[in-house]
């Protein structure tokens, strides 16, 4: 299997444990130094496997009242020892998704090979911000 398919069955398989409510199945493959920006707060991020696995039961909750999480495209970049991989999964409410059918949530994770092996070192997931800039005066 080449690193490139390596890294999408790494991340399908975290998109599809999140989905499922699988703490374990979220956990494999980030490594002990993760660093995760995530979209509700701290905005500074979290860092560590303990934080990383203490963000997503609430997730699951929200997730459990009807929400999906289903990844819908990922592209890899993959080094001899470091990889990007960035993807847009639909992640919301129906309400979310009748105020916004293309809503989607973008992720990026950078990984690092260690003696064979990829881990996840960091995930960023956002949404876009869709309020209206405020109008500027012609200068």
């Amino acid at each position: 299997m080449t690193d490139e398919q390596q890294i999408r069955a790494l991340i399908k398989a975290w998109a599809s444990a999140a989905h499922e409510g699988d703490l374990d199945g979220v956990l494999a493959d980030h490594a002990p130094e993760i660093v995760m920006f995530d979209v509700p707060p701290p905005y500074q991020g979290l860092r560590g496997l303990e934080a990383y696995r203490d963000s997503w039961p609430g997730f699951f909750a929200w997730q459990a009242g009807g929400a999906v999480f289903d990844l819908e495209s990922l592209d890899v970049v993959a080094g001899t020892d470091v990889a990007l991989a960035y993807g847009l999964l639909r992640c919301g409410t129906p309400a979310d998704f009748a105020r916004d059918p293309e809503q989607r949530l973008r992720l990026t994770v950078g990984l690092r090979k260690t003696e064979g092996r990829w881990t996840v070192v960091h995930e960023h997931h956002s949404f876009t911000d869709t309020t209206p800039a405020p109008s500027q005066e012609p200068r």
